[in-house]
């Protein structure tokens, strides 16, 4: 499988998830990663020599450089993921995006809107675009992260707001078009991550109130798996208690 932004405080919790269930996961990253390092392997984080059918350990994920605004980076980081005939690509997992508040529409340059576009929807509808053709041939699904704001937006932030929208709208646009042929797309609507970014802009909230990352993961775990069969084009919320 292929995960977008899995060294983030919500995609090292999606890749531990598959990782520790037994999937083959395969990170792009835009540079060398700590676990790499310590591994002294190119491309891979520890327990590179393992034979690729057993379950993996914690931390052994392949790490892949790639640039996800970049078609031709795309391709080879999704080759990367479809590259192992022991564990066909069978599920990609969409996480990468970013926020930023410009101010109203008015006040907001449409530089700043179009970066959101961007950053949120251009490396989701890229790789998921490189990894069909894989995941016709093995079946398999595809999970965007989107945001509650794209159901329930709020003052500021036109741009991300439009975005992680745009998202919902590709997925299911996705799972519309593939629903006959063996793949699902389905999407999540996280609220605010417990993350420590955000408890550090944040740190007079309730952090009780946040939903954790490894729940999420466990929502986006389900969702690619076998389990789901039944399940394609839905929006789901894990907005814990906030």
């Amino acid at each position: 499988m292929l995960v977008t932004g899995g060294t983030g405080g919500l995609g090292g919790a999606v890749t531990a998830a598959f990782i520790e269930a037994g999937w083959r996961t395969v990170v792009p990253v835009r540079k060398k990663t700590s676990a790499e390092s310590r591994s002294g392997a190119v491309g891979r984080g520890p327990g590179s020599n393992r034979d690729p059918k057993a379950t993996p350990a914690e931390g052994d994920a392949v790490y892949v450089s790639a640039d996800l605004t970049d078609p031709a980076s795309v391709d080879a980081a999704v080759a990367v993921a479809a590259g192992e005939p022991a564990a066909p690509l069978r599920a990609v997992v969409n996480l990468v995006g970013g926020y930023a508040a410009s101010g109203l529409v008015h006040e907001t340059p449409i530089e700043d809107f179009e970066r959101m576009l961007s950053l949120n929807l251009r490396p989701t509808y890229l790789v998921t675009h490189a990894a069909l053709p894989h995941l016709l041939a093995a079946g398999g699904a595809v999970v965007c992260v989107s945001s509650r704001a794209a159901v329930a937006p709020f003052a500021g932030a036109a741009g991300y707001v439009t975005a992680k929208a745009a998202v919902v709208a590709f997925a299911n646009a996705v799972a519309v078009e593939y629903r006959q042929r063996g793949v699902r797309c389905n999407t999540v609507l996280p609220s605010v991550i417990d993350t420590p970014a955000n408890r550090e802009a944040q740190p007079d909230a309730d952090h009780s109130r946040w939903v954790a990352p490894a729940d999420i993961a466990k929502v986006i775990h389900f969702l690619c798996g076998d389990e789901s069969a039944p399940t394609t084009g839905a929006t789901i919320p894990v907005y814990g208690r906030a």
